[in-house]
C-alpha cells in the first residue's frame, strides 16, 4: 500500500509511484499498525491518513476466501535444514 493524498491506498500490483509497504492482509494486522502508527513512519508521511479504503479490501478479501472455502493466507511449510 501507497499513501495519496492523506489516506491509504492498496497497490496489489505493486505499480503505484512513491514509498510503499506491506500488511498481512488481516483487520487485526491493519488495526495494530494503527494503533502503533506504523503507517506515517513507515510511509515517511505526516498526520494521520485515512484507512478505510484499506479496510474495506480485507473484507472483501475475507468474504472471497469466505464463499470458496480457503484459508486468507497460505503459508509454506519449509524444512528446516541442519546447519552443521
Amino acid at each position: 500500500m501507497i499513501a495519496a493524498d492523506g489516506r491509504l491506498v492498496v497497490d496489489e500490483r505493486r505499480r503505484l509511484p512513491g514509498r510503499g509497504a506491506w500488511l498481512h492482509p488481516e483487520q487485526d494486522c491493519l488495526t495494530k499498525a494503527e494503533r502503533r502508527r506504523a503507517f506515517p513512519r513507515a510511509l515517511k508521511v505526516t498526520g494521520a491518513l485515512d484507512a478505510s479504503g484499506v479496510r474495506d479490501h480485507f473484507a472483501r478479501l475475507a468474504a472471497l476466501s469466505a464463499d470458496e472455502g480457503q484459508p486468507r493466507v497460505h503459508q509454506e511449510s519449509r524444512k528446516q535444514v541442519d546447519p552443521s
